[in-house]
């Protein structure tokens, strides 16, 4: 404390040798301090209320400004427009549990929501098993572009890099463990669009790695986005081709890591979502 501050007790004060006593402003009783009148009261109760009138007109007048049609208009600067979270009024797709939905909307909300399930099937457990890849990729890709992915996702698939995450040659992990890969997305945009063509983009986050006593890869998290290149064919959306780069991602939190029990467990009971506009 510097010697310009005020120092209360038995020590001196810049150096006089005298206490200083702080004491509470305005005259009356220097132990409790001068009793406010009735007047004061009702002065301080009008303006806490005319404080919170104030508020609630500010926010009413915010609120009706969101909804006004001109301000989507406008610049970055405006607003985030309200429709992006809003229902779509398109009939959602239908869907089986277990199996990929098919049967989207022919148009941009048809294809992002094409491409968000599309998205969860790519970054999946189920893809590195080649039983289960065959069937994905006839259900996911276009027809003319089938043989040519089938052949890329093998040889990018193969027993080595699975014996590196822990699998064995048809994607399981060992007894006692569970292989996890699991994709949510976040969001998805369309970058371009025709009446047969569309670029999606979907940002996704992610959770891989094997759960289990002794694993060596860690279930973690991880942030990436895809782009994914659809086609209308044979009445629905299919993906002619995608590509994946790294982000956006957050700051990471500080949430305590799971179990490899916990985290196995969550997986195999919780399950996926279909995503639809």
């Amino acid at each position: 404390m510097s010697l310009g501050d005020d120092q209360e007790g038995s020590g001196g004060y810049g150096g006089t040798g005298q206490t200083r006593t702080r004491y509470p402003e305005g005259a009356g009783d220097v132990y409790g301090g001068a009793r406010r009148s009735g007047r004061s009261s009702s002065r301080s109760l009008v303006t806490v209320v005319g404080v919170i009138v104030l508020l609630i007109a500010a926010i009413a007048f915010a609120n009706r400004g969101g909804d006004d049609s001109s301000s989507s208009a406008t610049g970055a600067g405006s607003r985030p427009d309200t429709t992006s979270t809003a229902p779509s009024g398109t009939k959602p797709v239908q869907s089986t549990p277990g199996v990929i939905p098919t049967g989207y909307a022919h148009d941009a909300q048809g294809a992002q929501s094409a491409a968000a399930n599309y998205a969860t099937v790519l970054v999946s457990a189920d893809i590195l098993k080649p039983a289960r890849r065959a069937e994905l990729v006839q259900q996911v890709f276009v027809t003319d572009k089938q043989a040519a992915l089938t052949a890329k996702f093998n040889k990018a698939y193969s027993a080595e890099f699975l014996s590196k995450l822990g699998l064995d040659q048809n994607g399981d992990a060992a007894a006692g463990h569970t292989y996890v890969s699991r994709t949510v997305p976040i969001g998805t945009k369309v970058t371009s669009a025709s009446a047969t063509s569309a670029a999606v983009e979907v940002w996704c986050t992610g959770l891989y790695g094997t759960a289990g006593p002794d694993s060596t890869d860690p279930v973690t998290s991880d942030w990436f986005t895809m782009t994914l290149q659809m086609r209308w064919a044979d009445s629905d959306w299919k993906v002619d081709s995608f590509s994946q780069k790294d982000g956006p991602a957050p700051v990471p939190g500080d949430d305590k890591a799971s179990s490899a029990d916990e985290m196995a467990q969550a997986v195999q009971e919780y399950g996926g979502f279909t995503y639809a506009r």
